[in-house]
Order: C-alpha cells, then sequence, then structure tokens
C-alpha cells in the first residue's frame, strides 16, 4: 500500500510566469538544500539556482521536497515530491516509478539523473530521444563497503548501479579522480564521461568579516590557533586520525583549537576519543551548524581541514572555504588534490596518516609553510569555481544531442 496523502505527489511551482521557458530540463536527484544536508543535495541546489537565473526551466524532482520554499523562490523552477524518506522502500521505488511517466519525461529537452537507486525505478520509463545524463557523485556500493555494509547489499547495490549506468548517453564526474572510478570499477568509455568540477556561491560564500568580527559573532575565543572542518560523522571521512594528529600539533602550537561541525553515526565514539585523548580544551563536535553560519565559521578560521580517507570525488568544502578567503588542506584522496595542487601543492599532505596530518599542520600553523593570503585564495576560488563559470558548462553537456 502507498503511503498517505502526505506523500503523494505535490508540486510546487516557484515560477510566477506561466510561460515555457527553454531549454526544460528535469533532474532526479534524493532531497533539497536546505532542507536535506548532503553534498548531493547542496550541488544540486547551486546548480539549479544559477540555471534557473540564466533563465533555464528545471523541474526538479526528489524525496520530502517542500511544499513552498521561501527561502529559495526564484522563477523558472519547479519542485516535486515523489514521496516521503518513510516510506518503506518498495513503497518509495513504485511512487517514483509511478510519478514520472514517459509523457511528463519526453516534453523535456534534457533528462539529469543524481542518484542511482532512484534513478532504478525510471529506466523503463525513459524516453529513448531524449539524452539522459547522469551525474556521478560516488560509488554507492563502494562507499557501502567502505561503511563496512554487508557483502550482500554491496553487491546488489553495484548490480543496480550497473544497469542504471548502461542506460545513461553520457556522465558527469566532479574531479578526473571520479572519472577513473566510473572508468575502472563501472566500465563507463572515456568518451562519456565530461569532467567538471562542482561550484560555490561567491556571493553567499565571501570574506565580508574579519577573522576578529567572525570569532565575535561565533563567540569563539581571539587568542587561539583555529583549525575548522565540517564532514558528516562516518568512517571515511577521517575525523578520527584528525584527532590522534591533534595529540601531536597540542604539543607544538598549545593554544590550537578544532572545531568540527556535523552529525552522524559515529558522534558518540568521536567523543569518547576525544576525551580518551585528553583533548576536551582543544577539540570540540560543534553539532549542527545552521548554513547562514558556514561562511562565518570558515571566516573564523585559520586553516580548514578535510583529512577524508576515501571516496572524496571533489571537495565543496575546500571551494567554500576559499571563497571565504581561507586556506584550506585535505588529504591526497579523490578530487581533493585537483581542487588544491593547482593554488598550493603543500596544501594537500603526502598521505592520510597521522603522521602527515600532523606534519603539515605543525609546518603551517608555526609559519615553516607559508599559507595562500585571504585575496590569494578568494581569487582563485572566483576564478575557477563560482557557479556563474560551472553551471552553463553543465548545461551545455545536458542538452548535448544524443
Amino acid at each position: 500500500m502507498i503511503c498517505d496523502e502526505q506523500a503523494m505527489i505535490s508540486t510546487t511551482k516557484l515560477s510566477q510566469s506561466k510561460a515555457k521557458i527553454h531549454p526544460s530540463i528535469l533532474c532526479l536527484g534524493m532531497g533539497w538544500f536546505p532542507v536535506a544536508a548532503g553534498g548531493l543535495n547542496r550541488y544540486l541546489y547551486g546548480l539549479s539556482t544559477e540555471l534557473t537565473h540564466q533563465g533555464t526551466q528545471l523541474e526538479i524532482c526528489g524525496l520530502d521536497m517542500p511544499q513552498n520554499d521561501s527561502s529559495h523562490s526564484v522563477q523558472n523552477l519547479t519542485l516535486t515530491n515523489l514521496t516521503n524518506t518513510t516510506c518503506p522502500i518498495l513503497n518509495r521505488l513504485y511512487s517514483v516509478q509511478s510519478s514520472l511517466s514517459r509523457e511528463q519525461m519526453q516534453s523535456k529537452d534534457a533528462i539529469n539523473l543524481h542518484f542511482a537507486f532512484y534513478s532504478f525505478p525510471l529506466l523503463k520509463n525513459l524516453p529513448q530521444d531524449v539524452p539522459v545524463t547522469f551525474h556521478f557523485h560516488g560509488p554507492w556500493a563502494l562507499e557501502s563497503q567502505q561503511e563496512g555494509e554487508n557483502p550482500i547489499v554491496v553487491w546488489l547495490k553495484k548490480q543496480l548501479e550497473l544497469r542504471v549506468y548502461s542506460r545513461c548517453d553520457r556522465f558527469v564526474v566532479l574531479s578526473k579522480a571520479f572519472g577513473n572510478v566510473l572508468h575502472q570499477e563501472y566500465g563507463v568509455p572515456w568518451k562519456k564521461i565530461h569532467i567538471i568540477p562542482g561550484g560555490v556561491d561567491t556571493q553567499e560564500f565571501q570574506p565580508k568579516l574579519s577573522q576578529v568580527e567572525a570569532r565575535e559573532k561565533l563567540g569563539w575565543k581571539q587568542d587561539r590557533k583555529i583549525l575548522f572542518t565540517p564532514r558528516r560523522l562516518v568512517q571515511r571521512m577521517g575525523i578520527d586520525r584528525l584527532l590522534d594528529a591533534m595529540v601531536e600539533v597540542r604539543k607544538v602550537i598549545p593554544d590550537v583549537w578544532l572545531g568540527i561541525a556535523g552529525k552522524g553515526p559515529l558522534t558518540a565514539q568521536l567523543q569518547q576519543q576525544i576525551e580518551d585523548l585528553g583533548l576536551q580544551e582543544h577539540v570540540e563536535l560543534l553539532g549542527f551548524v545552521p548554513d547562514e553560519l558556514l561562511p562565518v565559521a570558515y571566516q573564523a578560521s585559520d586553516i580548514t581541514v578535510v583529512p577524508s580517507i576515501s571516496w572524496e570525488g571533489f571537495g565543496l568544502i575546500l571551494v567554500e572555504s576559499l571563497a571565504c578567503g581561507t586556506p584550506a588542506i585535505s588529504t591526497p584522496i579523490g578530487g581533493m588534490p585537483e581542487i588544491l595542487r593547482p593554488l598550493d601543492p603543500s596544501l594537500v599532505t603526502d598521505s592520510t596518516e597521522v603522521s602527515a596530518i600532523t606534519d603539515r599542520l605543525i609546518q603551517f600553523l608555526t609559519g615553516e609553510l607559508s599559507l595562500p593570503s585571504r585575496e590569494t585564495c578568494r581569487e582563485y576560488a572566483v576564478k575557477n569555481f563560482d557557479w556563474k563559470h560551472i553551471a552553463p558548462r553543465v548545461q551545455e553537456v545536458l542538452l548535448a544531442p544524443k
């Protein structure tokens, strides 16, 4: 039985204009940022914002889509709720399949899929003459394997991904690293893969405040070296290694403090690790940081740290921080080096090992290595990752003929 009326399709017209504006693109994502957090949702939010500003008509389909969104009221945008995440999995899949008919998709100039699980029920309905592009945000099955999921479940996820990818005409990846994953792990030929980095809203993320002003706003201390990392608290993010590194960093820089923003299944485990290591005065789990305060947190920090140990396809945190004028360092994982090395190769650690993270943090915090200036970081982000430059490149791929 399908979910009740609250889970039935609801379509929100955020445009006051009734005239159809071409091109018209249908995107199938997961949820809607900022209602639902996550890199995929944030990416689709940023992309859709810029494309609709440029006149493209978009329909964004997903789960738990809001009936109204006064915070993001823009022309040319339709939000379509397919079902709710509270529904059982099979009901969700059935709702997705029954909600988007072949005729509805046939009316679009392009179809853009962002998550294999919810794309799978649509395969039979996808029209043959409308180009279908898949945004590969990460290897769903392999990420699950990294988090210790049942091998049978991992295998089933991989088969589902392969089935979806076989139906797509082309792919967008945010880094060459994930282009390699898509090619090697899923057999997608390079001629179908387009590498286009993620984008950042450089108006939202910009150095509006001095570091002193930003710290005052957050209630952070002025007389400390501050590191910041906003991460989902799961194994592949490497937060446990960063905590181990902090033990040695504080010996050299006694006033150092690390703020970790985010939630996840490892929250209790990481808090226990902080206590076991005696880092209570040097590390704090901040929990969820509201979106409007995230740029402030970047500006309040000396360095943003991203210590991922696997499957980091791009590194949106890095470009957000740089756009705010704050230098960022990362481990040499996935697409992150592709962002940072052109700015300064030393912003990437030598490995994911605790010792490598420790050494690089100490080198920057003591001045042994020089960090890029606020102006340099900002200029680099605006030039290379502003959505105004990125979104048109994505649209060109989506609308290319089959």
